[in-house]
């Protein structure tokens, strides 16, 4: 007798993964909501708000796997929308039509003044009280052919050649500035720029147009940058507003070089960890302000070791183009021993010495001269010997781990230490920059069918990293406020992993359905559970 046949069960898997903790902070910040408030979709052809499409975005983004428009569907193919996004949402509804056409809204609400809207809800959610907010500026490569007429007036950004920070001159760029408040790393401006402008520009544009919004809304009492900052048009405007900067001093100024140069390691005064300092009175631009000379004796070391290895590819390219310097002839002495001052201007560790002339004549006519002709004229070759300029190299090697950072906060109460730890907190920014132009982020190199729309992605990028920094602020927080320790590299406990690092433990987690039985979290473990309690309910709720 045979037994009647049984239907085996369906499976489906869905892979959460990370995604959760991602989906759940866009959640709790509302960023989708705060879209849709200011841009209600227009289409009932799209399932999916403008806000779920920017969330769909940081979502593909913050997946590390670089997809381009066209391939949002098969990404989010096998995840559990629902539970990221919201329900009746099908993978094919996030495709290209629809993502393009919320990057051409995005744009057309102005991306700056969206983002910046943006950024001062989350900073008020998270109770973010930084002292300083900080400037720079990156580059990133964009393909493709994008035409501009004689006549484009618009505002768009022009995509073209320009300065390459990643030393790739020949490719079309587009250029993001960032404004990132210091506690926890979240950019609270940006600014998409044509990719020819010049750092020193965009700064103070930024200073002269942005500045007074940006004081209103996020009460830093600092603003912050990098020696692209210190230019008499920017200083001035921020001391006009009555805003305090912290900002390096560029070496090449002569009140710089007039401070360093009588350097005495027994004048600064020692600040820890291998810092020593002493303040100086200045009044540059016009504008009364601290300088602190400091030494540091890590950058000593590293920058003393690129020295050697500097000067020794200096002197090995002098001698070879010194030798063709001596087989060059002039029309006179003068001329040629101005060639020889000339190359030690531009070949500062080296120095010609027994420097000289060779006297050659000269005559118009071809071939050997006859006997008891006279020359026609006079040639000069430089003759000379090549060495190393040790008065040069001891003046380098004394200047190794130096720099200067200036304040116009000229109070009694701003310490040494104090000054150098706002300073340093720039490393936030950098690290942002770090973050977005990482291969396995949504990669350095964009490319879209108008240039309106890489703006957009610019916003898509920089609230990718708001996320990611707000979600790391709170792991933090909330492991030292519970006293809990998540395992590090190391499987040693710290209450201050890396949300990358967390992201990658929270790899092989998946949403497991049986036939029509309720979904169940597969690969949970105890470490992940001390994440999402730290993280609170709708964390919670996302992996459950």
């Amino acid at each position: 007798m045979t037994k009647p046949s049984q239907t085996a069960p369906a499976y489906t898997i869905k892979n959460l993964d990370h995604l959760g903790l991602i989906a759940g902070m866009c959640k709790e910040l509302q960023v989708a909501e705060y879209i849709d408030a200011i841009a209600p979709a227009k289409s009932k052809d799209h399932h999916l708000t403008h806000g779920q499409l920017l969330v769909s975005m940081i979502l593909n983004g913050l997946g590390f796997v670089s997809r381009t428009l066209h391939m949002y569907p098969e990404y989010f193919e096998d995840k559990p929308i629902e539970r990221l996004i919201g329900p009746d949402i099908l993978a094919e509804h996030i495709n290209d039509d629809a993502l393009g056409r919320c990057l051409d809204t995005l744009y057309e609400l102005g991306v700056s003044e969206l983002y910046q809207g943006l950024a001062e809800r989350v900073i008020s959610q998270l109770g973010l009280t930084g002292k300083a907010v900080h400037l720079d500026i990156t580059s990133f490569h964009v393909d493709g052919a994008y035409a501009f007429g004689d006549d484009d007036d618009t505002q768009r950004i022009q995509l073209v050649k320009g300065y390459s920070r990643d030393h790739r001159p020949e490719l079309n760029q587009v250029i993001l500035e960032l404004i990132t408040e210091s506690q926890a790393g979240i950019p609270v401006y940006l600014q998409a720029l044509n990719g020819n402008t010049n750092d020193q520009a965009a700064f103070k544009q930024v200073v002269a147009s942005h500045l007074s919004s940006l004081k209103a809304a996020q009460e830093s009492r600092y603003f912050v940058g990098d020696s692209a900052l210190y230019v008499t048009e920017s200083l001035q405007s921020l001391h006009k507003q009555g805003q305090l900067f912290v900002s390096r001093v560029p070496m090449k100024l002569r009140a710089a070089k007039l401070l360093v140069q009588p350097y005495r390691p027994e004048a600064l005064t020692p600040m820890g960890n291998g810092y020593h300092g002493m303040w100086s009175e200045q009044n540059y631009a016009g504008v009364p302000q601290k300088w602190l000379l400091i030494f540091s004796e890590h950058a000593c070391k590293r920058e003393r070791k690129t020295l050697t290895n500097n000067i020794q590819k200096a002197t090995e390219q002098a001698l070879k183009y010194f030798k063709k310097l001596c087989n060059q002839r002039y029309a006179c002495h003068t001329d040629a021993m101005k060639a020889v001052a000339d190359f030690e201007k531009k070949h500062k560790y080296i120095q010609i010495l027994e420097a000289s002339t060779d006297k050659h004549p000269h005559y118009q006519t071809r071939g050997r001269p006859k006997k008891e002709q006279q020359p026609n004229g006079y040639e000069y070759q430089v003759t000379g010997v090549v060495v190393t300029s040790l008065e040069a190299v001891k003046t380098a090697q004394q200047q190794s781990g130096l720099f200067i950072i200036a304040t116009n906060d000229c109070t009694a109460t701003l310490s040494m230490e104090a000054l150098l730890d706002i300073y340093k907190s720039q490393q936030s920014v950098e690290r942002g920059f770090r973050f977005l132009k990482s291969p396995d982020f949504m990669t350095s190199s964009l490319y879209l069918k108008k240039p309106e729309r890489i703006e957009a992605l610019l916003m898509v990028m920089t609230c990718s990293l708001m996320i990611y920094a707000a979600l790391e602020h709170r792991i933090r927080r909330g492991l030292k406020e519970q006293q809990c320790y998540f395992p590090d590299m190391h499987k040693k406990p710290s209450q201050t992993p890396t949300a990358r690092w967390v992201f990658f433990c929270f790899s092989g987690i998946h949403v497991l359905q049986v036939d029509d039985s309720p979904p169940l979290i597969v690969n949970l473990i105890d470490r992940h559970r001390v994440i999402l309690e730290c993280l609170g309910e709708q964390y919670l709720k996302i992996y459950s």
